[in-house]
C-alpha cells in the first residue's frame, strides 16, 4: 500500500503544482526554462504513474474490504465509463465537446474514477480511485481562478466531435473486451 500512496503523491503531487503554487512554477519554469521543467516534470510522474501501477498491483492482491457494492452496480459504472474516452480525445481536439465541458480531461478522469468508486470498495479502490477523483474535484475548481496552461491539440474542425466520440467508443470496447484485461489484469465483463 505504501508504494500505491507514494505513487500517487508523486504523480497528482506534480499535478498540482499549478493548482497551489502557479506563481513558483512560472519562476523555476523562468529560471530553467520551459524544456528542464518539462523534462524533470515527466520524469516524477512517470515515476509516480510507474508506482501507482505497481502499487495498486500489490495492494489489490491483500487489500481490506470497506464497502461491497451490489452487483448492478458494475452495469452503471460500465454505462458512465462510456464517455470517459470520448472525452479524453475532446480534449485534444477542438470542438463543441470541449467547449460545453469546459475541461474534458477532468471531466473523463472524475467520471472514471467516480464509476470505478461504484464498482469497486476495497481499500486500495478507494485510495486510487478517491485520490484521482479529489485531485479532479480540486483541480476544476482552481481554473476558475488561475488562468489554465494551454493544452497542445489539432487545429479545429467540423469532425473533431465526431473523431472524438467514434474513436473514443471504439477504444472503449476494445478496453472492455481486451485491453483492461490485458493492460489490468481484469475483465469489467466476466466479474
Amino acid at each position: 500500500m505504501t508504494i500505491l500512496i507514494v505513487g500517487l503523491l508523486l504523480f497528482l503531487g506534480t499535478h498540482s503544482i499549478s493548482i497551489f503554487n502557479a506563481a513558483w512554477r512560472n519562476k523555476v519554469v523562468e529560471r530553467i526554462g520551459v524544456a528542464a521543467w518539462q523534462g524533470i516534470y515527466s520524469l516524477l510522474a512517470i515515476a509516480g504513474f510507474v508506482m501507482i501501477i505497481y502499487g495498486y498491483g500489490v495492494a489489490r492482491l491483500d487489500s481490506t474490504v470497506i464497502y461491497t457494492p451490489p452487483a448492478w452496480m458494475a452495469h452503471v459504472s460500465m454505462l458512465l465509463l462510456v464517455f470517459v474516452f470520448p472525452l479524453l480525445l475532446a480534449a485534444y481536439l477542438p470542438g463543441r465537446i470541449q467547449r460545453a465541458t469546459k475541461h474534458p480531461m477532468l471531466a473523463a478522469t472524475k467520471i472514471w474514477a467516480f464509476a470505478h468508486l461504484l464498482a469497486n470498495g476495497a481499500l486500495a479502490d478507494v485510495i486510487l480511485f478517491g485520490a484521482f477523483l479529489a485531485w479532479a474535484v480540486v483541480d476544476r475548481i482552481s481554473m476558475k481562478n488561475r488562468t489554465p496552461l494551454p493544452v497542445p491539440s489539432i487545429p479545429a474542425t467540423r469532425f473533431n466531435d465526431v473523431i472524438a466520440i467514434v474513436l473514443g467508443l471504439v477504444i472503449y470496447v476494445a478496453f472492455v473486451l481486451w485491453l483492461h484485461a490485458i493492460l489490468i489484469g481484469v475483465s469489467p465483463i466476466t466479474r
